[in-house]
């Protein structure tokens, strides 16, 4: 069974450049059954989408975070990392990464416990 981690700095700074890193264990980020996402919650809001790359490598993104996000993946190491460039203090959040399932449609089944991102001088 598929398990994700995510890992990170807790806080970063105005205008610097967070890098979080899924690590997935149990299965292959290069499967053609799966989409990894990445998802966040900022404090006292809901959760939001804000990309995924897919089994042939395409990202996509939430078209307002375009300009500063990137999603990739190591498969020497099997992992998913998420960049986010210049931050500011509205990308304080919990970032989760999630599967999704290709082959039941797809649904967000697998989920990494969250990690919090302060951003703050």
């Amino acid at each position: 069974q598929a398990q994700l981690q995510e890992s990170g700095p807790g806080l970063v700074k105005p205008s610097q450049t967070l890098s979080l890193t899924c690590t997935v264990s149990g299965d292959s980020t290069t499967s053609n059954s799966y989409c990894w996402t990445w998802i966040r919650q900022p404090p006292g809001k809901g959760l939001e989408w804000i990309g995924h790359i897919g089994p042939s490598g395409k990202t996509e993104y939430i078209p307002g975070l375009k300009s500063r996000i990137s999603i990739s993946r190591d498969t020497s190491k099997n992992d998913i990392i998420l960049q986010l460039i210049s931050v500011i203090p509205e990308d304080t959040a919990v970032y989760f990464c999630a599967r999704l399932d290709l082959s039941k449609g797809n649904a967000l089944d697998t989920w990494g416990q969250g990690t919090l991102v302060t951003v703050s001088s």
